[in-house]
């Protein structure tokens, strides 16, 4: 592996996220358009179109939400409705195996946790490209041994 990248830095899906915003986007236009269009429609009736339009892209930007940030005192994880924070040593390792919708972070207190902000779904060779990163990062500065954990 190269060179570390300077910290912080945040891994996100790139491309979903753009194709999230631009749907929430497109979702909260398309919908409060139709309510101000339709002329049958009482001021009250509007006004319930446009909260469900924000109330769909809501939910649209909450999938758009998850990011991974890895800072001198560890790893913020946000995924869609929680956000874990971890320190260096508390990560073991760094796994996305084959067919793996994101990478998991094994634990140093037997769990896994999920870090949707690295997930192959449009982008594989970039996830792959951040997981090699985070893997690095996580050997560099929290001194366990991946291949003691292997064994």
């Amino acid at each position: 592996m190269s060179e570390l990248p300077a910290l912080p830095v945040t891994f996100r899906p790139g491309r979903t996220r753009a194709v999230l915003l631009t749907a929430a986007t497109a979702i909260f236009v398309v919908v409060s358009a139709v309510a101000l269009l339709l002329e049958r429609l009482s001021p009250g009736e509007r006004i319930s179109f446009v909260f469900t339009a924000a109330l769909l892209s809501g939910v649209v930007l909450m999938l758009a939400r998850p990011k991974v940030v890895a800072d001198e005192n560890g790893v913020t994880v946000v995924n869609f409705a929680s956000t874990r924070r971890l320190g260096w040593t508390e990560i073991v390792q760094v796994n996305l195996r084959v067919g793996d919708p994101w990478v998991f972070l094994d634990l140093s207190d037997g769990t896994s946790q999920p870090a949707i902000g690295i997930q192959p779904g449009i982008a594989k060779e970039q996830a792959i490209a951040d997981a090699r990163t985070l893997r690095a990062l996580v050997e560099a500065r929290s001194g366990h041994d991946p291949e003691a954990s292997r064994s």
